[in-house]
């Protein structure tokens, strides 16, 4: 009998042998086996385990069986119990496994192994990797569903196992898809999406509950205090004050200390019709203007009360008075140790006592006169009077 190869078993004739039989030998041990290892289907239906097993051929037949390893398909149909277990040569070969049986699952392997599963309506490539058989890429009507190692499908650029129980999971690295045409269905958190088909707007009426924190633009508080004011404590957080007594004003009360309310300025009993202000205690603002030169400005937005020393014959300008009603303030002007200097007023329209054009102000040398000035129309015209004169001691 001529030898055969090691994995698929065909017929290797030899130089002097097969006299008057070669024709049938090539044709049966050779040309059949490729035939059904590259494009034969061998079917099984029903339960029952099955073991493929390497035929040969020979010059009086090919010798397939049922049961031979060497076709390329495995097809599954019928309606299966338990799950069918086949059992393929340990030998390194390839089948394409295709379930279109019912109800149970197949199971493919080598010799005392494991090997893997092929579920119904799945069709499976399956090779043998010199210990059991494993899947390389299945199918099922739906289109690819499992693919092994690095690869493209359908354009796709896929990296790892991708898998699918249902929609397509991926499992390794999907590249090249777009996600506007390519994707339907939900696509899960763990692949990048949210898992939802649908988003609740959040309506903070009905949406949120709690007490929303400073840190995330609340106040922290459920409720406040009825007449309070919010501050912020010690440590940081707000809270609301006391209720405020009615008609005074807000004072603050240091750091992490709450603000409260005063009466120094207070809203006072109606007179005839209103309210008016009455000042509990006050203190005007002093402002030194120094030496004057002969010329020197004084700010009325500065203060109310102001000194200055004469240290020449001096002009005074008056600038920046309130810029409309009344406003009035005071100077303290004393002399150097130069008598009989001479001051004039301006910045606006000057009136004093007796129509005179000036004051009779003290001369001499370091003497000091108080003056008063009073503008009933925003700076254009000043009233001016020395209420207190010669106050050198």
């Amino acid at each position: 009998m001529a030898a055969t190869t090691t994995l698929l078993g065909l017929l290797t004739p030899t130089q002097g042998t097969l006299s008057g039989t070669w024709g049938d030998s090539v044709n049966y041990g050779i040309s059949d086996y490729l035939d059904i290892a590259i494009a034969g289907t061998l079917s099984f239906a029903g339960d029952g385990a099955i073991t493929l097993a390497n035929t040969t051929g020979s010059a009086s037949g090919n010798g397939i069986t049922s049961t031979t390893a060497q076709y390329m398909v495995i097809r599954i149909t019928g309606t299966q119990t338990v799950t069918k277990v086949i059992t393929g040569p340990s030998y390194s070969k390839l089948y394409m496994v295709d379930h279109a049986g019912a109800t149970s699952a197949v199971t493919f392997k080598a010799s005392g192994q494991t090997g893997v599963s092929i579920a119904v309506g799945e069709k499976a490539f399956v090779y043998y990797n010199g210990t059991d058989y494993v899947k390389v890429a299945s199918s099922t009507a739906d289109g690819v569903t499992s693919v092994a190692g690095t690869g493209t499908v359908n354009g796709i650029s896929l990296s790892g196992t991708v898998t699918s129980t249902g929609n397509l999971t991926l499992g390794g690295t999907l590249t090249g898809v777009n996600l506007t045409s390519q994707v339907t269905g939900t696509l899960p958190i763990a692949n990048g999406g949210t898992g939802t088909t649908s988003t609740t707007f959040v309506n903070a009426a009905t949406n949120v509950t709690g007490t929303l924190p400073v840190a995330n633009g609340g106040t922290g508080l459920t409720a406040g205090t009825s007449g309070g004011i919010l501050a912020y404590t010690a440590t940081g957080t707000l809270a609301s004050s006391a209720a405020l007594a009615a008609n005074n004003v807000v004072v603050g009360g240091g750091a992490g200390a709450a603000p409260a309310s005063t009466n120094l300025l207070a809203i006072s009993a109606a007179v005839t019709t209103g309210n008016y202000i009455k000042a509990i205690g006050y203190a005007d603002t002093v402002t030194a203007l120094g030496n004057t030169g002969t010329a020197i400005n004084l700010d009325l937005t500065s203060g109310n009360v102001f000194s200055a020393t004469l240290t020449g014959n001096a002009t005074i300008t008056l600038r920046f008075p309130v810029s409309s009603g009344a406003s009035s303030f005071t100077l303290i002007l004393t002399n150097d140790a130069t008598a009989n200097r001479t001051v004039s007023y301006a910045g606006g329209s000057f009136k004093f006592p007796g129509g005179a054009a000036s004051l009779s102000r003290t001369t001499t040398a370091n003497a000091i006169d108080v003056w008063f000035f009073f503008t009933p129309d925003g700076g254009t015209t000043y009233f001016g009077s020395i209420p207190m004169k010669n106050l050198t001691a």
